[in-house]
């Protein structure tokens, strides 16, 4: 397996695989509604492109696939965390992690925080992260639950 900072070209990829991910890994916590709002199979490929660039995700390859991507905004804040539903199980969720550790370290952050879906709870929590807050998020009109989980790496986390 390969970690790799984001290449341009990459955002239809990644696309592809934040839609397996929610449609394949997410169906057994959220309704069929909720995962279509969530992942909605038409999507804004520009707006989805600028996310993606702005957000500079680490890039999991499997025998040069892409599997799976994260990133580590400068605050410790974890944006996007997706493995791709082919993928699961085979320790692409363990080696992006291991590496957004690795990055947080590198750059003395403190703290690492997500808004993390009720089904990639309990593979955060594994990770030492806890949960700080439930939420419920409105996206088109549906309510989606997830949970606001934190994990301090160093003396200060704000």
């Amino acid at each position: 397996m390969l970690i790799r900072n984001f290449h341009p070209g990459d955002e239809p990829a990644l696309r592809a695989v934040f839609y397996s991910s929610v449609h394949d890994l997410a169906r057994h916590h959220y309704t069929a509604e909720q995962l279509d709002v969530w992942a909605p199979c038409q999507y804004d490929a520009a707006q989805w492109g600028e996310r993606v660039r702005g957000n500079r995700p680490f890039i999991a390859e499997v025998d040069g696939c892409i599997a799976g991507f994260a990133d580590l905004q400068d605050s410790g804040y974890v944006d996007h965390f997706f493995v791709a539903g082919a993928f699961a199980g085979r320790g692409v969720g363990r080696a992006l992690m291991a590496h957004l550790h690795q990055s947080a370290a590198a750059q003395g952050i403190g703290c690492l925080f997500a808004d993390v879906s009720l089904s990639a709870e309990p593979f955060f929590q594994k990770w030492g992260f806890g949960v700080d807050a439930r939420q419920q998020v409105e996206r088109a009109g549906v309510v989606l639950a997830n949970a606001r989980m934190s994990k301090l790496l160093a003396a200060i986390c704000s």
